[in-house]
């Protein structure tokens, strides 16, 4: 019998389980590469580590790029350099009163923002002022006014007013941006 007429059989599950391989490998590593542009770790092809429609800080004169780059933080979460980038002020126009959380005080102040982030940030404030300005008197009844006596409690007051304005803008505009809120005025009783 010669080998044409009898070939041997050959093996058919070497070439399947290679090609198995080489496509579980490459949707494997597509997700990892999907995942990593979602997430921001990779530009994508955009020209800088940020979106254009999101706000970027405004370096002081003399700063390089380079200098500038790792300190990109478009949540508001982080907060750049005051030596290297430079800040923009927005006062917000009218004061706020609340009462306090025990019901037998009230409090009014009045408030100005800062970002060293582009005009964009401000812009936002004013945009959704209306959102920010009920956030910012959420957070002030919920104040305990024995803890607002102390330059520590209002330290902690102006922190947890920059959240509540940068979870606002985040939720209305996908980003923050205000890295400070100062008293303009402060009334306590």
């Amino acid at each position: 019998m010669s080998d044409a007429e009898n070939p041997t059989p050959k093996k058919k599950g070497k070439g399947k389980k290679i090609l198995l391989l080489t496509l579980g490998l490459l949707l494997v590593g597509g997700g990892g590469a999907g995942a990593a542009l979602y997430a921001g770790l990779i530009s994508g092809g955009h020209a800088g580590p940020a979106k254009p429609e999101t706000p970027h800080l405004v370096p002081r004169d003399g700063v390089s790029e380079g200098e500038t780059a790792r300190y990109y933080h478009p949540t508001g979460d982080k907060h750049p350099d005051p030596a290297k980038f430079q800040a923009s002020y927005y006062p917000l126009t009218e004061n706020f009163t609340a009462n306090l959380r025990d019901g037998n005080g009230f409090m009014q102040v009045g408030l100005g923002v800062s970002t060293y982030y582009d005009q964009r940030v401000l812009d936002a404030v004013k945009l959704h002022e209306m959102a920010v300005r009920s956030a910012i008197l959420l957070t002030l009844s919920e104040q305990d006014p024995l803890q607002l006596r102390s330059p520590q409690g209002k330290e902690k007051l102006k922190i947890a007013l920059r959240g509540a304005i940068n979870d606002t803008l985040k939720k209305k505009e996908g980003f923050g941006g205000i890295d400070d809120v100062y008293f303009t005025s402060l009334v306590i009783q």
